[in-house]
Parts: structure tokens; C-alpha cells; sequence
């Protein structure tokens, strides 16, 4: 009797659970979307973590995070990494500095902390929180006194569907480089710079590997924001979410820049606004280098691998620069396609071409109509010839998000492809650069070597052969 007298309960309880997960009509309610002023709301407890350089890798670095505006006083905390858990009762307290930004759909405070004093080629540990609502301890390590051989992760346009579709693209960038010194973002982080979901979308796909390994990025046109007159500026988020050196021209702070990691100068430079002043400091900055490598990275490509979208005037001032100070590689996107040059390019005045048979102009336009890309960006076409022997540079777009563009396919790229997102590790040591393209998969794409030949003397460019055919349109093998 008992026994059937539990089943009984059992049965009705059963039957009670079911009736209330459903309307009073006896349906299922259908999912409510959670929206992006509830999901990305401030709290007290640390996010939006990220690493950056303010000043010499071997000495110093900066974290950066969000809280509520209930926290008024950012704290962060930093010690020598050990193997147990002794560390943290001998970690050092750093106030930060604080500032408000009122997002479209919330105001929220960003702290920012600078270690200095640092000891070169040493593990640390840290978190950042109030005194009482911590971040859980992160590591990085220092860069070493004497240069010795590192990696670092390069990605193009990110931009689109960064929570459901990006994240896997750097998740498995860090799989393929778990050591790398930095990850460097050409531009175009997220679509709408104004918009504060957009940032809690690319800061929650970098997640935790942001707060480990610092970060090196540029703005990009979806960086730029509109004020009510129309006049283009640089998003609102772009300084209180990242800490980046000041030192360039005047305006373009923390958008323009360079560092140097190792035997490795990485030059930052913001092509949005600007390019002539940045010129006349480009010029400065490369004639006082003495680092052995010299990478620059901005978002509007020298070499557009979009056939209606020229960057003429940017290449007339900026590639006669790259060639007398003999530039190794520039890192860009904006084409949301791939292409990779040999050391052979085309000129600075590169005569006009007909039109190719991809229907490139037709389909700008249409974007152009739809919304999909801004009006006034799409540019008149370019030919291929006037090559440019003397160049030893190479010049790389990449697109790592699922935003993709038809590809020129021009002759002196000796890489291409489209519809692939990917992602790109390049290793130096000492006098040799290895470069791999890879795609979302892990699969090597595109792969070459550098290898310097002395000073002023133009590298040594091998390419290394890749299993897989071009991902082009059109195209099967």
C-alpha cells in the first residue's frame, strides 16, 4: 500500500513540475531573447579584462577592466608567479585610474593600472578588482632582457557575429600559438564602434586569453564613430577599453603608436585620419630604428585585395617609406578576403586597368545600397603593372570573421582566397621570419620565410609549400 501510494505522489508531483514549466493554456512559453542591456550590464566583479603596453615589454605592463559605477576605486594586485599558492600573501596593491563612459545602453567605469619595475624575462600573477570583488589571479610574463625567439598571433577584420562566430577563430589561434608574446587586431574589432554589446561580444570571445596575453590593435573604419554634425571620430570606447602608448602624433593618442618587442619594432598607425602627419612621424620613427625586424600594421591596405576599393593616396604617402627604410612585412584588413604579395609589387602610381569579369564593381554598389558597406568607400579600381623590383617588402590582408568580400585575384599576389576565415602566427628568430596563414580549422593556408641578408640589404623570401589548393569562388581543383 505504501509503495502505490508513493507512486501516486510521485506521479502527481511529476505532472505538477510539468504543468508549471507551461502557460496557464497548457503550452510551452516560447524563449525570450535576453537583451543587450541586461547581458552586457557593469557589475561590481571585474570584466573586459585585457592586457596592453604602455611602455618597454621587458619592464612593464597595463591591464585594463570594467565595473559598475558602484566601484569607484579600482584596485589591482601583482606578484612574482610561484609554483604554490604562497604568492598571493606577497602581492603588491596599484590604484587605478578611473574614468566614466556612458554607452548606449549603460554608464560604466573602466580602470586602468600600469606595473612598472618590472623584472625582464619573469612570470607574474595578478587580478584586479575593489578590495572586495576580485577577478580570479591571471598570468603574463615579461619579455627578456636579451632577445631570444617568441611568436605572435595576427588577425584581420573580426567585425561580425564575434560572440557565435569569431570566438572559435582566436580560441583556436591560441591552441595553434599557446605561447605567443601578443595578439595584433588590424582593425575593425567590432562593426559598430558606438555600440557597447558589440565590445562585450569581442572582449567575451577573446575571453580569459585576453587577460594572459596583451593585446596590440589599431582602429579601423567600424572603429570610427558619427557625431550629430556627421564628422567621423574615433569610437568612445577605444581609450578607456585599451591602454596604448601616447606618444605619437598629437590627436591620434593610443591610435598610433610603436613598440618594441625583442629584436622586433611594431609599428602602429591609424588610417582612418591623419595620414599625412603620421607620415612625417613614421619617417622620424624609422630612421631612429635599430631593431632588426620592422612590422607595421594599420587597416587600409597598400595593396587593396577588394578591386574597386584603391588606397591610392595612403600608398603614395606610406610605401616610399616602407622602401627606403626596407619595411619586412605590413599587417592590414579592411577586404574582409586574403592576399599575399612576394617581394614584387607594383609601384606607388599604379596605371588604371580595366575591370576583371568578377563583377566587383556591381556588387560595391550594391552593398553600397543595402547598407552593407558605407557610402563613399568604394574606390576606383587599380591596375597591376609597373612592378616594383626593388621592393622588399611583403604586404598581407587577412580577414579572421565570417565577413567575406569577392577577391581581385591580382597577377603579383602570390596568395589568395576567400571565404575562409583565418587566422595567421608569425615566428621570428633571430635572422629568420616564419609566417602561417591558417584557417579557422587549424589548416596551413599560406606559409613563407624571411630571411635577412645583412643590413640594408633587401631579406631573402622563400615560400613554403601548402597541401591545400586556393579557396577562390568559382575555383575547384
Amino acid at each position: 500500500m505504501r509503495t502505490l501510494l508513493g507512486c501516486a505522489l510521485m506521479l502527481a508531483t511529476t505532472v505538477g513540475v510539468a504543468l508549471a514549466h507551461e502557460g496557464e493554456d497548457g503550452h510551452a512559453h516560447a524563449p525570450i531573447a535576453v537583451k543587450p542591456a541586461e547581458m552586457y550590464a557593469p557589475t561590481a566583479m571585474p570584466d573586459r579584462v585585457v592586457l596592453t603596453w604602455t611602455g618597454d615589454p621587458r619592464t612593464t605592463q597595463a591591464v585594463t577592466w570594467r565595473t559598475s559605477v558602484d566601484v569607484a576605486e579600482g584596485l589591482a594586485e601583482i606578484a612574482e608567479a610561484e609554483a604554490g599558492p604562497g604568492f598571493a600573501a606577497k602581492a603588491t596593491q596599484h590604484k587605478a585610474v578611473s574614468e566614466a563612459l556612458k554607452t548606449d545602453i549603460n554608464t560604466a567605469h573602466f580602470h586602468t593600472v600600469e606595473f612598472d619595475d618590472l623584472k625582464p624575462g619573469t612570470r607574474y600573477a595578478y587580478r584586479v578588482g575593489d578590495g572586495v570583488n576580485w577577478s580570479e589571479w591571471f598570468q603574463f610574463s615579461t619579455a627578456t632582457q636579451q632577445p631570444e625567439p617568441f611568436s605572435f598571433i595576427y588577425f584581420g577584420d573580426a567585425q561580425n557575429n564575434l560572440r557565435s562566430m569569431w570566438s572559435r577563430v582566436i580560441r583556436e589561434a591560441h591552441r595553434d600559438a599557446p605561447k605567443a608574446a601578443f595578439l595584433l587586431h588590424a582593425g575593425d574589432l567590432v562593426n559598430r564602434g558606438a555600440q557597447d554589446a558589440e565590445w562585450g561580444e569581442w572582449f567575451g570571445a577573446g575571453g580569459w586569453l585576453n587577460a594572459m596575453t596583451p593585446s596590440v590593435a589599431v582602429p579601423g573604419n567600424h572603429e570610427q564613430a558619427k557625431d550629430e554634425d556627421g564628422e567621423r571620430y574615433l569610437t568612445k570606447h577605444w581609450r578607456p577599453s585599451f591602454a596604448f602608448p601616447e606618444h605619437g602624433p598629437r590627436g591620434l593618442e593610443e591610435s598610433c603608436y610603436t613598440l618594441v618587442y625583442h629584436n622586433l619594432r611594431i609599428i602602429a598607425l591609424n588610417s582612418n585620419e591623419m595620414q599625412e602627419e603620421q607620415t612625417a612621424w613614421l619617417e622620424k620613427v624609422l630612421a631612429e630604428n635599430t631593431s632588426p625586424w620592422v612590422v607595421c600594421t594599420f587597416h587600409h591596405p597598400i595593396f587593396a585585395t577588394a578591386q574597386t576599393r584603391d588606397n591610392a593616396e595612403l600608398r603614395k604617402l606610406w610605401k616610399p617609406l616602407f622602401d627606403r627604410y626596407k619595411v619586412d612585412l605590413v599587417l592590414q584588413g579592411h577586404d574582409h578576403s586574403y592576399g599575399r604579395t612576394g617581394l614584387e609589387v607594383p609601384g606607388v602610381e599604379m596605371p588604371k586597368d580595366e575591370f576583371s569579369t568578377f563583377g566587383l564593381a556591381v556588387e560595391e554598389a550594391e552593398r553600397e545600397q543595402k547598407g552593407d558597406v558605407e557610402v563613399g568607400t568604394v574606390n576606383v579600381p587599380v591596375g597591376v603593372q609597373n612592378v616594383d623590383k626593388e621592393n622588399g617588402t611583403v604586404y598581407v590582408v587577412s580577414v579572421s570573421g565570417p565577413k567575406m568580400y569577392d577577391n581581385a585575384r591580382w597577377p603579383f599576389m602570390v596568395r589568395n582566397g576567400e571565404d575562409t576565415q583565418l587566422y595567421q602566427v608569425i615566428h621570428i628568430d633571430g635572422d629568420k621570419l616564419r609566417f602561417e596563414a591558417r584557417t579557422a580549422i587549424g589548416q596551413l593556408y599560406d606559409a613563407f620565410e624571411l630571411q635577412k641578408q645583412g643590413k640594408d640589404k633587401k631579406n631573402k623570401l622563400v615560400e613554403v609549400p601548402v597541401e591545400m589548393p586556393e579557396i577562390l569562388r568559382g575555383v575547384t581543383e
